[in-house]
């Protein structure tokens, strides 16, 4: 799968189309943002299954603010629309590469009952 361009008008569509999406939110201006561009591009084209999507900050304020995105870059990775992982800051090939296979191992029905337990006692305070 190519490397997307994810804005407030595809994100939901793309989202919900793809098992596993891993998401880059970054700002042209960012130095650290530049260097983990290149990580981030060759990773992708490892994993042709996964959806690679970035966002530039600058101008999509509002799916920024949707994450509370504080730094960039931060990846942001969502399984069945999930969010499953967030990390600011320049994340090493290899580190990417390992979340990533450990959120392939992940048993999504026991994310979904533990999220359902978690409501409930907050439900309940």
């Amino acid at each position: 799968m190519a490397l997307e361009t994810l804005t407030a008008q595809n994100f939901n569509e793309k989202v919900t189309s793809n098992d596993i999406v891993i998401i880059d939110f970054w700002a042209p201006w960012c130095g650290p943002c530049k260097q983990f561009a290149p990580i981030f591009e060759k990773v992708a084209g490892e994993y042709p299954d996964i959806l690679f999507g970035k966002v530039n900050t600058e101008e999509e304020q509002e799916l920024a603010g949707h994450f509370q995105i504080k730094s960039i870059p931060t990846t942001i990775i969502l399984r069945d629309n999930i969010a499953i992982f967030q990390q600011p800051g320049l994340m090493p090939e290899e580190g990417l590469k390992d979340i990533i296979r450990q959120v392939q191992e992940l048993d999504m029905d026991m994310v979904r009952r533990e999220i359902e337990q978690q409501q409930s006692a907050q439900g309940t305070e």
